[in-house]
């Protein structure tokens, strides 16, 4: 089994009940942009995609418990904008 690192997601797409997620990695952050790459995609039925979001709600939930994870303002971006590799933003 191959295992790809993302940082994050740059598109999610439904098309004909798929719903994929293109992976992306931040090479390098410049003031208040990020130069990203692809790395990857995944592909999932929209049962599957809800099967995803109920484990990876029950995993945060856990780390939450555990003190791992703190809530903070969710409103608040990470990166404000994203500058792809092309150029554009």
């Amino acid at each position: 089994m191959q295992t790809i690192y993302a940082d994050g997601i740059a598109n999610i797409t439904l098309i004909d009940g798929v719903v994929r997620l293109d992976l992306v990695n931040i090479t390098q952050l410049e003031k208040d942009k990020a130069n990203i790459r692809p790395v990857g995609a995944l592909a999932f039925s929209l049962p599957a995609l809800l099967r995803v979001h109920e484990q990876l709600s029950k995993a945060i939930n856990k780390m939450l418990e555990e003190g791992i994870l703190k809530k903070t303002d969710a409103s608040a971006p990470v990166v404000p904008d994203v500058l792809l590799s092309d150029g554009t933003v």
